[in-house]
């Protein structure tokens, strides 16, 4: 029995493909869309083929292209019927140290991880409010809880500046919208692999985004995955001293 349908941004790989393979596997129709259509179309006949049932749709997006994000969701509702859960999830990780040159790599890491986040915001906000309900669910990232240094200053300002976005959202407490707030850990994906040197406490892909599907599947409010060691590291890196929280962040 089909359990709804989830629409996943920034799909094509990392956390948002294992995402969309995990959710399959518990019974969700999946709406998925990126940047890089050949990934996307070749995690959709992997898909199918893992469950014959599930309906897959794809579409290439890129959401700093503002204009496109409602036209490619209001496409999913209109295909699917209905969009029960969005999961805000394409991100950028470049980041350049402030006055070194960083002004482009910077501005584009706020600008799709900021900027079009808020397009997905709105258009998913959209369709919830004309259908009477949903889950909007926001990838943040443990950085977000301190401030940054070097490379992580942007991003990690961009990812507060959205889980921000989306308690004010929650605390709008919109009729049948549930609003969840993920921030995960370390985990391996593309981004992390792609760091100078592997951040502290870095888990496998699965066993990362298991603990974010578990997360989502309750409807938490705010979950830091995986639980151990980020619930109590996150309470502790709101008052550590920035030199030990830039240890954490292996920076």
């Amino acid at each position: 029995m089909v359990k709804g349908s989830i629409l996943i941004t920034g799909a094509s790989s990392g956390l948002g493909a294992e995402m969309a393979r995990q959710f399959a596997a518990v019974g969700y129709d999946l709406a998925l869309c990126a940047r890089r259509m050949e990934r996307l179309d070749e995690l959709a006949r992997e898909i199918d083929a893992a469950h014959p049932g599930t309906r897959v749709r794809v579409a290439e997006l890129d959401v700093t292209d503002f204009d496109a994000v409602p036209k490619v969701f209001d496409g999913f509702a209109a295909d699917l019927g209905r969009i029960d859960r969005v999961i805000v999830n394409a991100g950028l990780g470049k980041g350049v140290p402030f006055g070194k040159g960083g002004d482009r790599p910077n501005r584009q890491t706020v600008q799709t991880n900021f900027l079009g986040a808020m397009a997905q915001l709105e258009a998913a906000m959209r369709i919830f409010r004309a259908q009477g309900g949903g889950h909007l669910v926001v990838i943040s990232s443990i950085s977000a809880i301190r401030g940054m240094p070097k490379t992580m200053t942007a991003y990690a300002a961009s990812k507060a500046g959205v889980a921000a976005l989306a308690e004010g959202i929650a605390a709008e407490r919109v009729p049948g919208v549930d609003v969840s707030i993920i921030f995960p850990g370390y985990i391996s994906s593309e981004m992390n692999d792609k760091a100078a040197h592997p951040p502290t406490f870095l888990v496998d892909t699965r066993t990362g985004v298991r603990s974010m599907v578990s997360a989502i599947e309750k409807r938490r409010f705010k979950a830091y995955c995986p639980a151990w060691p980020w619930v109590p590291l996150a309470y502790a890196m709101k008052v550590l001293p920035l030199s030990i929280v830039r240890r954490l962040a292996g920076i």
